[in-house]
């Protein structure tokens, strides 16, 4: 759960975006048409806002990947046709919710993938949820996502599903007894996965000897690593993104912690290897995704994807690849490229999706119900923990 003074400056900030739409719409509170019916045969419009410059790019490039591999397939099926329409949000609210008012309200979108990030979505979901636009987050992870409205969806696996897994896996293989917790504090998303990190560290009787703080951007890490070193905890869990869980990594190893660190969704992306290099082996993360499942679908996408791109695909990836295929079946099964109400309840009915991160449905609040793996980094990639 979120304090109550971080909630309300949340929902301060998308007070402000409601109104902004309003203004924009000349509705007030209501609903605006859905846009008019295109010729026959035209595609869905489908939005994308997604962080593809700045910080977190090789989140949102995975995600845009993804999609266009799943759209290609999609349209050359021929069920159903979908055009993308790619914004950038920098990984900034402002930019999200500017790219957010544009996919509507000018461009006409049936329905939105995206925002990357928690914090966006929590900007931007009721701007869509106003103008009765349907959004899918496909990494939005932070706990009351889909709380902000009837419209707002995600397939991201929810930290409160993903860390308690991570946590109990890591206590039964390694023996944990004690543990140091590290979070970015400016970071909505990452905060809420402190607060799941917490909980399950009382929930599986472990001990907490210290929680340190960072913020998104810092690059050193020395005074909190030094102070967890002194008190030798069995393990560090981390709530924070690749950039600056890389670092981490690497100075923990550099004042000599050997221990494991248990991450949160943020570290699921091989660029967190890549950047941490031998100090991220023994990383443990839960995952709705594992590459190396032995499952013909699965098999069928990466091959795809390598091909593609040249490199394997990531739960970001993944994750997309599998929102747009619901997607279309919910445009299938609604039978309409504009009509936005009957994709939002096209898309409230979607149970039993055989995805490539598993089967798939979405429970009453429109969160995933879906399976979790728990990987390590073994050999310089990530391997299922048994």
């Amino acid at each position: 759960m979120f304090n109550v003074r971080s909630s309300i400056k949340k929902w301060s900030s998308a007070t402000l975006a409601l109104v902004f739409a309003a203004s924009v719409t000349g509705c007030g509170g209501s609903q605006p048409a859905a846009p008019a019916s295109p010729e026959a045969g035209a595609p869905a419009k489908i939005g994308v806002v997604s962080y593809l410059t700045g910080g977190g790019a090789a989140y949102g490039e995975a995600i845009k990947q993804g999609l266009e591999l799943a759209r290609d397939e999609i349209n050359t099926q021929g069920k159903v046709k979908i055009e993308l329409i790619f914004e950038d949000s920098k990984g900034d609210k402002n930019e999200a919710i500017n790219a957010t008012n544009k996919l509507i309200h000018k461009d006409n979108v049936i329905g939105i993938i995206g925002p990357t990030l928690s914090g966006e979505m929590f900007a931007v979901g009721p701007i869509a949820t106003q103008a009765g636009v349907s959004i899918m987050g496909t990494s939005t992870t932070a706990e009351g996502i889909t709380d902000i409205g009837d419209y707002v969806f995600r397939n991201a696996l929810p930290e409160s599903l993903a860390i308690p897994h991570a946590v109990k896996k890591a206590q039964e293989k390694l023996g944990l007894k004690k543990v140091a917790v590290m979070y970015s504090n400016n970071n909505d998303w990452a905060v809420s996965g402190f607060k799941t990190f917490e909980q399950a560290i009382k929930d599986n009787g472990l001990e907490t000897v210290a929680v340190e703080t960072f913020a998104d951007k810092d690059t050193d890490f020395s005074a909190q690593l030094t102070k967890i070193a002194t008190l030798k905890p069995d393990a560090i869990m981390i709530a924070g993104l690749y950039q600056e869980a890389a670092l981490i990594l690497k100075k923990a190893r550099e004042v000599g912690i050997t221990v494991p660190i248990v991450g949160n969704n943020g570290f699921n992306s091989p660029q967190l290897i890549k950047a941490g290099g031998a100090a991220a082996e023994g990383v443990v993360v839960a995952s709705p995704w594992f590459p190396g499942k032995n499952d013909e679908k699965v098999k069928q996408f990466v091959a795809a994807y390598q091909a593609k791109y040249n490199k394997e695909p990531d739960q970001f990836a993944a994750q997309a690849y599998d929102a747009l295929y619901i997607m279309a079946a919910g445009l299938e099964k609604a039978g309409t490229t504009t009509d936005r109400k009957k994709l939002r309840d096209s898309l409230a009915n979607v149970k039993d999706f055989p995805g490539v991160t598993g089967k798939f449905a979405f429970d009453a609040k429109r969160n995933p119900a879906m399976d979790v793996t728990i990987l390590v980094v073994k050999d310089g990639q990530f391997t299922e923990l048994k």
